[in-house]
């Protein structure tokens, strides 16, 4: 399995892993979605937070529109606390 057959995720988030050294399904899964949301910040400061959702539902399994739904709060007080919080 590749990164872009996991739930939510496809061929440019793929591609925009690769860009932070991320190639493989097992380092995706065992690396922290914050972590690596930081880093495409960094390379890509476009990145939305919308990759962020998909990556946390694509190592939970569950849809991103769901993690946005449900956990929305949650992860934007996390990236708050990290000088990562979207301006308004």
């Amino acid at each position: 399995m590749s990164i872009s057959e996991l739930k939510g995720l496809g061929p440019k988030s793929a591609a925009s892993l690769a860009t932070i050294n991320i190639h493989s399904v097992e380092k995706f899964m065992a690396t922290d979605a914050f972590q690596m949301y930081t880093q495409l910040k960094i390379v890509s400061p476009r990145t939305s937070l919308n990759m962020l959702y998909a990556m946390i539902g694509a190592q939970e399994n569950i849809h991103w529109q769901e993690v946005a739904r449900t956990r929305k709060v949650e992860i934007l007080m996390r990236l708050d606390d990290m000088n990562l919080a979207p301006k308004r």
